[in-house]
């Protein structure tokens, strides 16, 4: 989120000065998956989080792995467990056994961030971002110092870690 309030007033001591605050927020709606064997979030920018951005995104992870299958941990948003996303998943995996499946999904425990990996590389970028906030001139800026941030960094921690290790798989 940006702009939540900044500025100065200059006024009489004396005299009750009036700001309006218009409540107007810019914001920016990440998708991000760890390559677990490189270290690399997979990182892609959307207006919102939905049902249709999700599909989107699994496109696109498709895409950058044509010859794997896929092992995705998630959350229980409910975009997540969406009869298009499910949907989706039915066609892709094509009635498969599920050894077979293209893309197999995991939910993590509810309401239990602590085993999400994802969630210590957003807190490493934000607190990276935080850094030089009083910097950045713009949301603009501060969205381009975040994608840069994710897209230099190897990420490996503990979290990420704790599901062991996963080869790749040949065709």
């Amino acid at each position: 989120m940006w702009g939540d309030l900044s500025g100065y007033v200059w006024g009489k001591t004396d005299q009750e000065i009036a700001v309006p605050v218009i409540n107007e927020r810019d914001k920016q709606t990440y998708y991000g998956a760890v390559d677990y064997l490189q270290g690399e979030l997979l990182l892609k920018a959307y207006d919102a989080g939905n049902s249709e951005n999700t599909i989107d995104y699994l496109r696109y992870l498709l895409a950058q792995s044509p010859n794997q299958q896929l092992l995705i941990f998630w959350d229980g948003a409910s975009y997540h467990r969406s009869h298009l996303v499910q949907g989706f998943l039915s066609e892709v995996n094509l009635g498969l056994p599920e050894e077979q499946w293209q893309i197999h999904c995991v939910r993590f425990a509810p309401n239990c961030p602590s085993q999400n990996p994802i969630e210590d590389i957003w807190l490493q970028a934000k607190t990276w971002v935080r850094r030089f906030c009083a910097l950045i001139p713009s949301f603009s800026h501060l969205k381009w110092m975040f994608e840069w941030f994710i897209r230099h960094t190897t990420f490996d921690f503990a979290t990420l870690q704790m599901y062991g290790a996963f080869s790749e798989i040949k065709y």
